[in-house]
């Protein structure tokens, strides 16, 4: 049998040792607050894409009065076609299943902007994201089109690839020719996603500025690197409602 002292010192060994085992499953760093993005996705019938524009245009109102809309695009290049994209914020899961309730005993909204846009849609999907914590949510200095890059990463969350992920979005950065506008990693939806968010002048600036940064050894290093945890990867340019937050 062990002495009395042996046993209280392992004791205490292992309560120190716990919260540091622990910490070691952990995926990467997580966010200090509740606050997430609900990306959506309608595909429309292809004889029906401007009404349905039409119609979300005149009636937006009705909807953003409830809760708040980031951005909302139709897909230009990439995927399908007929295709529109929002973002919506929302400070918590709480907040959103009051906006919800909410949604559900307004029957102007009903009335005016979801039961006519119901009969457009082919398609719809939803993802629950959050921006990454070294990442905030830019507004860019004027109207221009934007990138959605969608990238799937290899299992093992940001701990894996977090730091090697992020050095490749930097580099990219830095080079000036675009602007980052957020990174969004999936909570809900496919797991190990990240969804980054840029703004370009216009598609041939963004053009020339990637054939500069393939050039850059900065950036051809660390893309390198991140692409070792990359499953696949798409992309999708994205022109901005008029109406659009984001522009």
């Amino acid at each position: 049998m062990l002495p009395l002292r042996s046993v209280l010192a392992r004791a205490l060994t292992s309560r120190t040792l716990a919260p540091q085992v622990c910490s070691s499953f952990a995926t990467g760093p997580r966010q200090n607050d509740g606050t997430f993005y609900e990306f959506c996705t309608y595909s429309l019938k292809p004889s029906k894409m401007n009404e349905f524009m039409e119609n979300i245009k005149k009636n937006m109102h009705l909807r953003t009065a409830h809760s708040e809309l980031v951005g909302c695009w139709s897909v230009e290049f990439g995927g399908r076609m007929n295709k529109v994209f929002h973002i919506w914020k929302y400070e918590n899961f709480a907040h959103r299943t009051a906006v919800r309730k909410a949604l559900a005993k307004d029957k102007e909204w009903q009335e005016q902007f979801l039961i006519p846009n119901s009969a457009l849609i082919d398609k719809q999907e939803n993802e629950i994201t959050y921006l990454v914590p070294w990442c905030k949510l830019e507004k860019p200095p004027k109207e221009g089109v934007y990138e959605l890059a969608t990238f799937q990463m290899k299992p093992g969350g940001p701990a894996l690839w977090g730091d090697a992920f992020k050095r490749a979005i930097n580099a990219h950065v830095d080079r000036g020719y675009t602007r980052l506008v957020g990174v969004f990693h999936t909570e809900y939806g496919t797991l190990n996603r990240v969804h980054v968010l840029w703004w370009n002048e216009s598609a041939d600036s963004r053009a020339a500025g990637r054939h500069q940064s393939h050039e850059d050894p900065r950036v051809v290093a660390a893309v390198r690197e991140s692409v070792n945890y990359l499953v696949s990867q798409q992309n999708m340019l994205l022109i901005p409602a008029s109406f659009s937050p984001l522009k």
